[in-house]
């Protein structure tokens, strides 16, 4: 039985597609990134890639379980730190800045944020001290890996969370592959990762690589 508003939903994707058509790469792939700043052993968080699925666009948000698990650690840092001033130093009181305009007109062009308030600056800094903290011990979680999939009305997006790599368009690819064949049934994330937890052992053992890379 067909469902009225999935139909339209593929018609509208569909359509969107042949009236905004994508730059694909030789490899078929939509890759909105550049990979220029990549070292080969960067660690990596997070990236973006497309790809053509039956004539309609498949987005692929993907994060590495690191990635997940760095939001954690920020979220947990702003709990500790409890509610911020009420300071709106970035849209209150600021300095407006003109540029002229013929002879008697000027024209707002920008405005200068002024400085946060003592007690502002005073909060950013504890939550910098709390995060520190929390980074160089880790926190109490257990990232799985995961996917879920949600239809637009100009693309299929697909949320993926798996331990990959992600520092080269060779790289990405693998993403896309692995993106597709989770869609068309032909792999489960169980089984290409079968029990994969990425906790604060593994979150350890890469702060310490990072902390042993810039002193070297």
């Amino acid at each position: 039985m067909k469902i009225a508003r999935l139909d339209r939903l593929r018609q509208l994707q569909r359509e969107y597609h042949k009236s905004h058509p994508w730059r694909l790469s030789p490899g078929g792939l939509y890759i909105p990134h550049s990979y220029e700043n990549m070292l080969p052993d960067s660690l990596s968080y997070w990236d973006d890639v497309g790809f053509i699925l039956n004539g309609r666009r498949v987005i692929v948000w993907w994060r590495h379980p690191r990635s997940v698990y760095s939001d954690a650690i920020e979220e947990k840092a702003w709990e500790e730190a409890g509610p911020s001033p009420k300071d709106n130093w970035l849209i209150e009181g600021g300095t407006k800045n003109y540029k002229r305009v013929g002879r008697s007109r000027k024209k707002l062009v920008s405005i200068t944020s002024r400085k946060p308030s003592t007690e502002q600056s005073q909060y950013y800094e504890l939550l910098r001290g709390i995060s520190a903290r929390l980074s160089a011990e880790g926190i109490d979680l257990d990232v799985p890996v995961s996917w879920k999939w949600e239809r637009l009305n100009w693309a299929m997006g697909i949320s993926l969370v798996a331990p990959l790599e992600v520092r080269n368009e060779a790289e990405l690819a693998v993403v896309a592959n692995l993106a597709r064949r989770l869609i068309l049934g032909q792999t489960t994330l169980g089984a290409e990762f079968s029990g994969y937890r990425y906790g604060r052992s593994d979150w350890l053992r890469e702060q310490g690589k990072l902390t042993i890379g810039s002193e070297a």
